[in-house]
């Protein structure tokens, strides 16, 4: 088998894969439909890392006057003869992207889209000798291509050639050739997304309204025009007067397998590299987001993935996604979030889904401006996906995987620590107790700390996962003693403890083995069998709640008897000892959902 194909990580020039030798997953079938369902302007919006740009180069190397046929040959627009000689090579192309197209002040973000402008005007270096343009022609192309000078004397584009930038391209090459252009804009709404982050959102927004309206409406000399970004900005903001905008969201049916991977593509992609067997892994930990009526992978999640199996077949999954920028937006919205909607979050994060409207026409004004608008964030940038529209723009919602559910979670735990680190005495109680062997203290601190987060329970959640969230928040609480020596799995007798504390001032020694009480659903439903019959002889009233309750108290006590039979059993205390500690002090804690029992042994 061949195996000297590339993976593209971080390439999203479609000339580079072809040519390059790396692997291309087919999406030019993008072209046929987008000819097929013409439309004047068309914009696609999806999240992050679904290969848009890749989608967008691939349309300027197809349209684009001088085509090198050999890019397509072997893909499936190739068996449409009749259109690639209608349509391959045939035009002007104007392709910008804007994802650069943002800084901390306005100054510097205009700035930065001239530049991205200039530089697209530069490849057209002929308009300037043209004999087709006139002199007037000439000279407003020469202004699009001016630089020179610096500080006060640089060359800044006016404002009226900025805001027409697009159109004049569209017009000279028009002229030129002859022929309309195709113009390609991709990452629209990043410089607004930027702009409302650093505060200059007014000013950004009235100059990308002049730009896109110039280029967009009553342009004679488009031939058509492709837009793609995150978000569908209200028409009200950017796209007034703008009547032949077709939008493609996540919830349209239209061109909903041309961005992502199917589970074939995926199951190709690994067979390819040898990883065939890890195609299970990598559905649950990428695969979950429904664009329309496709279920589709993240192609980011996936390559990179591929990536690390090729360097090592015992690779786990990790969550690639998280390190492509930001997760502000859960930040906030768990920030903002009161009772019932963490109580939702909850519902979410254990493998369940909550009913939202969805509205599709924010501004970035209005993002974090309430609850309900965060909620249409979330599912547009990818948080969470589709699992059934219910009744127009009410969706069943749902967490798409397992990388998104721990970005969440990750998320969750930050946000908990910063809560618990505001009350500064009570988190020193809290603390002080475990090295004083004060099992009370710390089992009524940790259940109210418990009391105010979010549940890991067991619903699709296999419990090493559920004990690792209550590992990391007890971590994050503990971490508050900066003068105490914290490990976590480390490395003794003959296994890993979960958390390892040494405290030299005192020569304390703390050992805390964590587990997850299971709810005893089976157990419950027995006992309360039994109870019942009991009660029938004794005439005694025992409610399934009182029964039900009883056995996760028991489950608790049994957890926190497991995990300090398992520090004994491991010789988890070895390393304390040989290092000098007077006293060890072990803790078995157990957790289920926001309750938790802590047990001690000496």
């Amino acid at each position: 088998m061949n195996t000297t194909v590339k993976l593209p990580i971080g390439i999203d020039n479609f000339e580079e894969i072809r040519t390059e030798g790396f692997y291309y997953v087919d999406k030019t079938g993008l072209i046929y439909e987008l000819l097929d369902n013409w439309g004047k302007v068309n914009l696609f919006t999806r999240p992050r890392r679904f290969g848009k740009s890749l989608n967008m180069s691939m349309l300027k190397y197809f349209f684009e006057y001088g085509c090198d046929r050999r890019l397509f040959e072997g893909l499936e627009i190739a068996k449409e003869n009749e259109l690639c000689e209608n349509y391959m090579g045939k035009f002007p192309v104007v392709s910008v992207s804007l994802k650069d197209a943002g800084a901390g002040d306005y100054k510097a973000a205009r700035q930065m889209l001239c530049s991205i402008i200039r530089n697209e005007a530069q490849r057209f270096p002929f308009l300037s000798k043209s004999e087709m343009l006139t002199k007037e022609e000439k000279e407003l192309y020469k202004q699009l291509i001016a630089v020179g000078g610096i500080g006060e004397d640089a060359y800044i584009m006016p404002d009226n050639i900025l805001t027409e930038s697009l159109l004049i391209l569209c017009k000279l090459l028009y002229k030129h050739h002859g022929q309309k252009t195709v113009l390609l804009i991709d990452e629209y709404d990043v410089p607004l997304d930027k702009a409302q982050h650093f505060g200059y959102y007014d000013e950004m927004v009235k100059l990308v309204r002049n730009l896109y309206s110039r280029a967009l409406k009553s342009n004679d000399f488009l031939q058509f025009a492709v837009m793609t970004g995150c978000l569908k900005i209200a028409k009200e903001s950017i796209f007034t007067g703008l009547n032949n905008l077709r939008v493609f969201s996540v919830m349209n049916i239209q061109f909903d397998e041309h961005f992502g991977f199917s589970d074939k593509e995926v199951r190709e992609m690994l067979d390819y590299y040898g990883c065939g067997d890890k195609f299970d892994l990598a559905k649950e930990w990428y695969d979950g987001y429904r664009f329309g009526s496709a279920d589709v992978y993240c192609p980011w999640d996936v390559i990179n993935y591929c990536a690390d199996l090729r360097a090592d077949r015992n690779a786990h999954p990790r969550a690639f996604w998280i390190n492509t920028s930001g997760n502000d937006i859960i930040r906030n919205f768990i920030q903002a979030a009161k009772p019932g909607t963490r109580r939702e979050l909850e519902l979410l994060v254990n493998g369940e889904s909550v009913i939202k409207k969805i509205n599709q026409e924010l501004t970035y004004r209005e993002l974090y401006s309430s609850t309900d608008n965060l909620w249409s964030v979330l599912f547009m940038t990818g948080y969470l996906t589709l699992r059934e529209e219910t009744d127009g723009d009410t969706c069943q919602l749902a967490i798409p995987n397992q990388e998104i559910r721990k970005i969440f979670i990750d998320q969750i735990l930050e946000w908990f620590q910063e809560e618990a680190r505001r009350d500064t005495p009570k988190l020193d109680t809290f603390c002080a107790a475990f090295p004083k062997g004060d099992a009370e203290t710390i089992e009524t601190l940790f259940n109210a700390y418990l009391a105010r987060t979010i549940s890991i329970r067991d619903t699709n959640v296999r419990k090493k996962k559920k004990e690792n969230f209550y590992h990391g928040i007890l971590l994050g609480l503990l971490g508050h003693r900066e003068d105490w020596y914290i490990r976590s799995n480390v490395e003794s007798g003959d296994g890993f403890s979960d958390i390892l504390i040494e405290i030299e001032e005192e020569s304390i020694g703390i050992i805390i083995e964590v587990k997850y009480a299971d709810s005893g659903r089976k157990s419950a439903k027995d006992s309360q069998k039994a109870s019942a019959a009991e009660a029938s002889l004794n005439g005694v009233k025992i409610s399934s709640t009182e029964t039900r309750t009883s056995s996760i108290d028991a489950n608790l006590e049994k957890g926190c008897r497991d995990a300090l039979a398992q520090i004994e059993e491991m010789g988890y205390d070895a390393k304390l000892r040989l290092d000098g500690f007077d006293t060890v002090i072990k803790y078995g804690i157990a957790c289920n959902r926001k309750r938790c029992k802590v047990m001690i042994s000496n």
